[in-house]
C-alpha cells in the first residue's frame, strides 16, 4: 500500500509544481488554492509511504515521478519545448524510478 500511495503523492507533486506555475505569484485564486490542495496531500502521502519504505528510494521515486510529469504536461501542454533528448532524458528518470522499486 505504500507503493500505491506514494505514487500517488508523486503525481500530486506534478498537480502542485505546475498550479505554482499557473498561480502567477499566488494571484489567482483557483491555481493556488489548487497548488496548496495538491501540495498538503503529496506531502501528507509522501510522509506516510515513508512509515514502512527507505527514506532516500521514497524521495527519489516521489520527485521522479513528480519531474518526469511536469515536465512532460508541459511539453505536451506547448508550455515548455519539446525535443527528442528531452524525452530520451524523462525516460532515463521513469527508467531509473522503475529501478529502485524494483531493487527495493
Amino acid at each position: 500500500m505504500a507503493w500505491v500511495i506514494l505514487i500517488v503523492s508523486g503525481i500530486l507533486e506534478a498537480v502542485w509544481a505546475t498550479a505554482l506555475g499557473r498561480s502567477e505569484g499566488f494571484t489567482r485564486l483557483a491555481p493556488t488554492v489548487t497548488f496548496a490542495v495538491a501540495l498538503v496531500a503529496s506531502m501528507g502521502g509522501l510522509a506516510y509511504a515513508m512509515r514502512t519504505l527507505p527514506l532516500g528510494t521514497s524521495y527519489a521515486v516521489w520527485v521522479g515521478i513528480g519531474a518526469a510529469l511536469t515536465v512532460g504536461y508541459a511539453m505536451v501542454t506547448g508550455a515548455e519545448g519539446a525535443s527528442l533528448l528531452k524525452i530520451l532524458l524523462i525516460l532515463g528518470i521513469v527508467g531509473c524510478v522503475v529501478g529502485l522499486k524494483l531493487a527495493h
